[in-house]
């Protein structure tokens, strides 16, 4: 019988992963609160619904009788659905909604790592007190980033230093309705992003990407889900050491042995600072976009991990073609902060060209296929070169047009990537 795999989100990350098990012997069916028509096209059924209700979820899964369960979004793994799927009999590839506080309680994750010894961790306090931690900005000897501990979709951070100065900071901390905060020290350095598939005790990691959250060229604007991502072809990026990288999965292979039986996607966000690399946050299933820049050069089946994970068998050592991708996201005018949605998407697969085409949040109608409020859809270029592979993407950006679209033309880009290896030579006195 062939596998059936259940696949939970409608997001580009999703398309992704939808296209990767297409591509093996799997049957995919999905569902998601939003009718992505990439996924669509490719799953043998796909159902709206409301992927945080657990109860639905496991309705459709065994009505579909599904074997194996893919959690897309961190939202469902934060409402309990893989501890539903398992209730069921139905093995779910994502944590459980405690493990899962790795990524949905930041003051959690902060703790946990001081609690277990795991390097990385910057010097952090936790509040639920709007006044004390006004007063820990004004006490602390340096810059701070203010985190509220649950989800946020990657825009509710601020730093003190760099987005806002401590008066906006303690403004933004007593109107906002966080109830709980994480203060930490700002990092200085250059971001980056290891995931690593895991289950039963073995971590198996991927390649290292950046993603890119401020909405305007030059890293300039407010924080975004995400504007687009590059990656190299090699395991470390252009600005860092392998060294650098080897450090950052000590500290993701440490997690995971201090978490009970954690399964699924843990994606480690890290800062490459002057001392090495230091934990921005972890989050419990594949990046967006990062997924659709790891995806793509996973050679190894993704269905052989799942199918490994689920069977108790150690899980395959993952093969990545020795090619660099960049992906790049249309988003619609205005996004994040006023993003108006309406404008027709004027690319699809074929006139993409070399690029591949992921679908995120889209409204498919008769007439074609519409943009929302959020972000739209994305390209990968994927080449020897981060260079080749940027011009892939961009070409398809250049189809698709910027009548009611936004993009960051400059990810990928030899000037964006000139710029990161020197900040770190910069910092690290090697100039």
């Amino acid at each position: 019988m062939r596998e059936h795999v259940l696949l939970i989100g409608g997001g580009g990350r999703e398309h992704a992963i939808a296209r990767a098990l297409a591509e093996s012997e799997a049957e995919v069916y999905a569902c998601a609160g939003n009718r992505n028509p990439g996924i669509a096209g490719l799953a043998s059924e796909f159902e709206t619904l409301e992927t945080t209700n657990p109860d639905a979820v496991v309705d459709f899964a065994e009505r579909v009788e599904a074997t194996i369960a893919v959690v897309g979004p961190e939202a469902p793994l934060a409402a309990g659905v893989s501890d539903a799927l398992e209730h069921a009999g139905i093995y779910a590839f994502g944590p459980n909604q405690a493990e899962a506080r790795i990524e949905t309680d930041k003051a959690f994750q902060r703790r946990f790592m001081r609690d277990n010894h795991i390097a990385g961790c910057p010097d952090f306090e936790t509040f639920d007190d709007p006044e004390a931690a006004c007063a820990y900005i004004d006490e602390y000897d340096g810059d701070l980033a203010i985190k509220p501990a649950g989800l946020t979709g990657g825009k509710g951070v601020k730093v003190i230093g760099d987005q806002v100065t401590p008066e906006e900071g303690k403004a933004y901390i007593r109107e906002s309705d966080h109830d709980r905060l994480v203060l930490e020290e700002r990092l200085i350095g250059e971001e980056f992003t290891v995931q690593a598939f895991v289950a039963n005790g073995d971590v198996r990691t991927a390649p290292a990407i950046q993603d890119h959250k401020r909405a305007y060229e030059g890293d300039e604007g407010p924080n975004t889900g995400g504007m687009g991502s590059y990656s190299a072809a090699s395991t470390a990026l252009p600005f860092m050491t392998d060294a650098d990288y080897v450090a950052a999965v000590e500290i993701i292979e440490a997690t995971v042995d201090a978490l009970e039986d954690y399964k699924g996607i843990l994606y480690g966000q890290f800062m490459l600072t002057a001392e090495g690399p230091k934990v921005i946050e972890f989050n419990a299933r594949f990046g967006d976009p990062e997924a659709m820049n790891t995806l793509p050069v996973l050679e190894t089946p993704l269905l052989d991990v799942l199918t490994a994970a689920r069977n108790r068998d150690p899980l395959p050592d993952p093969v990545f073609a020795d090619q660099a991708t960049v992906c790049k996201y249309a988003v619609p005018e205005g996004y994040p902060t006023d993003p108006v949605a309406g404008a027709r998407v004027a690319v699809d697969e074929e006139s993409a060209g070399d690029a591949l085409l992921y679908y995120a949040s889209v409204d498919e109608r008769e007439d074609g296929i519409y943009t929302t409020t959020s972000r739209s859809f994305a390209v990968v270029g994927v080449a020897d070169t981060i260079d080749d592979a940027e011009t892939i993407a961009e070409d398809a950006l250049a189809v698709a047009g910027d009548e009611g679209l936004h993009m960051r033309h400059d990810i990928g880009t030899a000037t964006l990537v000139q710029r990161r290896i020197d900040h770190m030579k910069k910092l690290r006195g090697d100039e």
